[in-house]
């Protein structure tokens, strides 16, 4: 690539994003296997069998709605003919006090599947909404970034909510894209020489992406032709420093300590991500209730 020309590279979509309904109904199918054991002995000893009614499901918060497709079938695994109808869409903002779907049918598996139903809600709207914050900070030329640090088992879904709210998905596993990390650097003796090495085991088509810590090794990068160099932990002011080293000649990303106090500071011109590990690992849930509406 010669210098001063920017290869142009993108995250891909990997395939293992496909299928998400055959994901969500394992997923589900555990939750509630988890929760139920053998039956919901209170709900059971209260609510006749054949009971109906409607119940609503409202926000008792603002925040961006993300997950009532995995709600829904939370309720269908117990009942099919339980009916989900969603007042809303996933990517909708919504008040506190707002009702976002209603559901209606047999109370008592209503009543079983409350708590998983809301369990995944409430954790995916979190996930959007924290995105959402971010996204809305930075500039929109910044592409705002998931991680790998998900709830295990969850990291589809908590993926799906970063997109809900606004972000971008970073690599999916360590299957779908070049990443060399600090512990890898020190097992191949340095910057240049992993890069080097990456690019002989996959010489075609690789992206490559490098994590440096200092302006010594994004200068490595650059001589090692990475495609996409990542400034971990670095303050504001090296930040910009290496934006400047690296210009057109690699892709930036902009990662670790990344808050919504300090986002738009570091979402300088010249980044091009910012990858933000709290996004799933440290939203908050938010709180969502379920309440029997007719009897």
């Amino acid at each position: 690539m010669p210098p001063g020309r920017r290869k142009k590279t993108t995250y891909r979509r990997p395939a293992a994003r496909q299928g998400l309904n055959r994901y969500t109904e394992k997923l589900v199918k555990a939750s509630l296997a988890e929760d139920l054991g053998p039956g919901d002995i209170t709900t059971e000893a209260l609510v006749p069998e054949r009971k109906k009614g409607t119940c609503r499901i409202v926000a008792k918060e603002a925040m961006v709605v993300c997950g009532l497709a995995v709600c829904e079938k939370v309720f269908s695994s117990l009942d099919k003919d339980i009916t989900f109808k969603k007042l809303v869409n996933d990517g909708d903002g919504v008040e506190r006090g707002e009702c976002i779907a209603k559901v209606s049918g047999r109370l008592g598996r209503m009543l079983s599947g409350e708590r998983v139903a809301l369990n995944f809600l409430q954790r995916l709207s979190g996930i959007a909404t924290l995105t959402r914050e971010f996204a809305d900070k930075a500039p929109t030329s910044v592409r705002i970034l998931d991680t790998r640090k998900t709830t295990p088992c969850m990291r589809l879904l908590e993926k799906y909510a970063v997109r809900v709210g606004g972000g971008y998905n970073h690599r999916f596993g360590l299957f779908d894209s070049i990443l060399i990390k600090d512990n890898h650097l020190k097992i191949a003796g340095g910057v240049e020489r992993a890069i080097s090495r990456v690019r002989k085991r996959y010489p075609e088509s690789a992206t490559v992406e490098v994590e440096v810590k200092n302006l010594k090794q994004v200068k490595q990068a650059l001589k090692g032709r990475a495609d996409i160099i990542m400034l971990d932990n670095m303050p504001v002011e090296k930040i910009k420093r290496a934006v400047e080293l690296i210009g057109d000649n690699a892709m930036t990303e902009v990662s670790g300590g990344i808050t919504l106090n300090n986002v738009k500071r570091a979402a300088m011109k010249g980044v091009d991500f910012i990858s933000i590990g709290s996004l799933t690992h440290s939203a908050r849930a938010i709180d969502i209730t379920m309440e029997v509406e007719d009897v």
